[in-house]
């Protein structure tokens, strides 16, 4: 009898991958106090990984991993998996950007409704008691430039959904090109830095992204603007943020994604929160949440349901 082929659930993810799995003849497992010793132990026995970002997928563990063709990012990034050295071990890699892109687009418009409404605010003031009207007057999406930089999944999905609102939505993606349609007007760089009333983020975190957001780069903005990070926490200087905000060069930020996050993107880095991270507390004009954006119950559902689509294809 054949060995039976097995998928290792590093991580969770919806019950419809596993179910399409099991009909695709896969047997799956799950050990959820499992950790990298124990992973490298049994990595030999498993055709398939699925992970979010519990432990890295490198060189403490690919090479162990002798029978794996395959390995299932539920999300979009993939910096946890060392892609190259999978790939010369003839392992697929595999992730489902298409699963959260409309997830995150509805974020970032929510994050810039609820800051320019200024909805957290006004929220508490009411439940307190504190009736303020005109000092409250929000700002409207309509008429303004929105710059998006990356216009893959997110960033196309984004420009889609920002449609309804009559802004002027442009984008600049170095590694695409030809995609101006009736949602966005491809420009260059220089454009963006010239015309951006905000400027959102849907770029991968790479060497060439790390810390892309600095002092620098904000210089070379004509206007002042309000910055959107769904994409990752290092892709934005947070010190350098913070300074911008404090001059006014950045108007107001809104920030689902930190650098201080932990590699496992489940919580901040350190028991003792970064001054940096202090100061960004301190700033009425910055809206926060915990990485949510592409979180939603329908992405739960999408992400590992393109996944099992593009497995069984392999």
């Amino acid at each position: 009898m054949p060995d039976q082929k097995k998928v290792l659930f590093i991580d969770t993810a919806h019950p419809v991958l596993q179910d399409d799995l099991q009909a695709m003849g896969f047997n799956c497992d799950y050990f959820p106090e499992a950790d990298l010793a124990a992973y490298q132990q049994m990595a030999h026995e498993y055709e398939g990984f699925v992970v979010r970002s519990k432990i890295p997928l490198d060189d403490q563990i690919l090479p162990l991993a002798k029978k794996l063709k395959f390995i299932a990012r539920v999300g979009a990034g993939m910096e946890n998996i060392d892609v190259d050295l999978a790939e010369k071990l003839g392992i697929v890699c595999l992730n489902a950007p298409e699963g959260n892109r409309d997830a995150v687009g509805e974020h970032v418009i929510g994050m810039l409704l609820s800051l320019w409404n200024k909805l957290p605010q006004v929220d508490r003031e009411v439940r307190q008691g504190v009736w303020i009207r005109a000092e409250n007057r929000g700002i409207e999406i309509k008429g303004k430039t929105i710059a998006l930089i990356g216009y893959g999944n997110t960033g196309s999905a984004t420009a889609r959904k920002l449609s309804g609102f009559e802004a002027n939505v442009i984008a600049y993606d170095k590694y695409k090109h030809d995609f101006s349609d009736k949602y966005v007007q491809e420009v260059r760089m220089q454009t963006i830095f010239e015309q951006a009333d905000v400027l959102s983020l849907h770029v991968p975190l790479t060497e060439e992204t790390n810390y892309l957001v600095n002092t620098a780069f904000l210089q070379y903005f004509k206007k002042p603007i309000y910055l959107i990070n769904t994409a990752r926490g290092k892709v934005v200087n947070t010190a350098d943020l913070v300074t911008g905000l404090q001059q006014g060069k950045v108007l107001g930020a809104c920030l689902d994604v930190l650098e201080f996050e932990k590699f496992s993107f489940e919580a901040l880095g350190s028991e003792t929160l970064p001054a940096t991270f202090k100061k960004l507390l301190e700033l009425p004009n910055v809206l926060l949440s915990p990485h949510i954006a592409g979180w939603t119950h329908e992405s739960h559902y999408k992400l590992s349901k393109v996944l099992a689509d593009k497995i069984k294809v392999l």
